[in-house]
């Protein structure tokens, strides 16, 4: 179900896209759209995972004990090694990217690592390997390509009114038409961007659970994660708020979760269908409170560095 609902959102992200493209210029406005779309897929396709990796400033996890954690859950998703980072930062969490399970890389938190038992962070990996087996990085690369393509042509929609060099009258849709196409075309494809990104992030819950055994680890993890991010600010993302839909809970502050404009699912429906899987037969671990009774800042210690996770 997942995956169809992903198809029909990016069969409309496209067809919406080459809608503008027509708007613009008829058929040949659909040919000049497609070849930019085209190109900045390409490019994205090859650079995207350095780009973010370098963003953050992530570091090779060389050694460090994560490795062997990343290592154990990949043998058992049949996938091969990906690269390892870790990125200095307290807000705890942590994302996947790649184009290919073969060139792929994770990369997690120092404040992931301090707040999370061990059993919670392989189950933040296993969603984030799940990411990688389910080619999400390389869907959000295409559909986040894509959302930026539009609002681009949207805005040489404008810039061409502006100018006086369009005719309306020459419009496929018409000036009317052409109006409508401008202002509404950017937040559909911000829409259909997000529910994407939600869709695929239950599914990496999901398999995530499925790949670590331990649905109530993931869960507690992610209570832990979605508290910690609420009052500790991650800087790089807030100034590169495109980039929050790879993290495993949005870094972003100010945020309402399962809304239209949100790019992850509500903490607490990830936590149920998680706990609801565990229920129906998945090996179970410790309790978990989640994020709907829990106190907001119980767990979240005032300084960071007062809280030791399995890493010392």
């Amino acid at each position: 179900m997942g995956y169809m609902r992903t198809a029909l959102l990016l069969a409309a992200m496209t067809g919406l896209f080459l809608a503008v493209g027509y708007v613009i210029g008829g058929q040949t406005g659909i040919v000049i759209a497609f070849g930019v779309a085209l190109a900045m897929n390409l490019f994205a396709y090859w650079n995207a995972d350095k780009i973010v990796l370098r963003m953050y400033r992530a570091q090779p996890a060389d050694g460090h004990e994560l490795e062997g954690i990343v290592a154990n859950l990949a043998q058992r998703a049949s996938l091969p090694m990906p690269k390892v980072y870790i990125i200095d930062n307290d807000q705890p969490n942590a994302f996947a990217t790649g184009r290919n399970p073969e060139n792929a890389a994770v990369a997690a938190t120092t404040g992931l690592l301090r707040m999370l038992s061990r059993d919670e962070v392989a189950g933040v990996m296993a969603h984030e390997l799940a990411h990688v087996k389910n080619r999400d990085s390389l869907i959000m690369t295409v559909t986040a390509v894509l959302a930026g393509a539009i609002g681009m042509l949207a805005n040489s929609l404008m810039f061409m009114g502006m100018m006086g060099q369009r005719d309306d009258r020459n419009s496929p849709l018409g000036g009317i038409g052409s109006l409508v196409v401008m202002l509404l075309a950017p937040l559909a494809a911000m829409l259909v961007q997000m529910a994407i990104s939600r869709s695929r992030e239950y599914e990496a819950d999901r398999i995530g659970a499925e790949i670590s055994g331990q649905p109530r680890a993931l869960a507690s993890a992610l209570n832990k994660i979605s508290q910690g991010a609420e009052v500790i600010n991650n800087e790089t993302a807030e100034a590169n708020p495109a980039s929050a839909h790879l993290f495993i809970v949005n870094p972003l502050h100010g945020r309402a979760g399962d809304s239209l404009f949100s790019t992850h699912p509500h903490v607490t429906n990830r936590i149920e269908r998680l706990l609801a899987m565990e229920s129906g037969g998945v090996a179970r671990t410790a309790p978990v409170t989640t994020a709907r009774h829990a106190t907001r800042r119980s767990s979240i210690p005032s300084t960071v560095e007062r809280q030791k996770g399995p890493w010392g």
